[in-house]
């Protein structure tokens, strides 16, 4: 599975849940508020802008955003809620892709990162973020946290959800710090369609590293966007990294 094959053209379409899943206002509202505060008055660049869930309330609140994305079929959905001059979309790897003009923040949401599926790419889209950047300026990215701690000996498989028609599965491969989701939804026949993507997990403490190696010091983390405290029990982070100033 490559990035193209999993975003196509049914992806696209189905991508977009106005006012549920990561659509809810309860989840989007919190994520919108706190990157407009960190953009502090200048510019946003969102890598792997999708269909533009947050890019694009981000850009109703005045804050100007510009995109990277690598899947045609996303940026042609993002151009039925905002044209090139509202929102710039740069066509390319997040790792790689530069956009034009200058940036007081770069952000990664939804567990994004983990779409690189080694330690060098995740390393260079650090470093990416700092190409954009100038002193003071923040990289922020959001990510779950590995749920290894499920896994008893010889178990591969978690239940990462389960609801009224939709279980969500992961397999993990411990030694390359490999997981596939796997996302079966049923329509209320006796068949499930399938949908699956590999990430590459991320522990907190590596994520800190990749961020010094790029110029980055962690500023704040947090359990949410909303600010609640990062513990042991958290299930994912909101880590703000920055530039130190001159």
């Amino acid at each position: 599975m490559n990035q193209e094959e999993i975003w196509d053209v049914d992806a696209a379409q189905r991508y977009d849940t106005p006012g549920t899943g990561m659509f809810a206002p309860e989840i989007l509202e919190p994520a919108v508020n706190r990157l407009a505060e960190l953009a502090g008055g200048g510019a946003a660049l969102e890598f792997a802008i999708g269909t533009g869930r947050v890019g694009v309330p981000l850009a109703e609140r005045g804050v100007p955003v510009t995109g990277v994305e690598l899947s045609l079929p996303m940026i042609r959905q993002l151009r039925t809620r905002a044209d090139e001059t509202t929102i710039p979309v740069i066509v390319g790897d997040m790792a790689t892709s530069v956009a034009p003009g200058e940036y007081t923040l770069v952000y990664l949401v939804y567990n994004t990162i983990s779409n690189l599926l080694t330690q060098a790419e995740q390393v260079e889209c650090f470093r990416n973020a700092a190409r954009h950047l100038g002193p003071g300026g923040r990289f922020v990215i959001e990510l779950w946290v590995p749920e290894l701690r499920k896994l008893p000996p010889g178990q591969t498989a978690t239940v990462c959800q389960a609801e009224h028609g939709y279980i969500g599965l992961d397999t993990y491969d411990v030694l390359h710090q490999h997981v596939v989701s796997h996302h079966f939804r049923f329509d209320g026949g006796k068949q499930a369609r399938l949908t699956r993507s590999p990430h590459r997990y991320i522990w907190p403490a590596e994520l800190d590293l990749m961020a010094q190696l790029a110029g980055f010091e962690l500023e704040t983390r947090h359990a949410d966007w909303s600010g609640g405290e990062f513990t042991a029990e958290s299930r994912s982070h909101v880590s703000v990294y920055r530039i130190p100033p001159n």
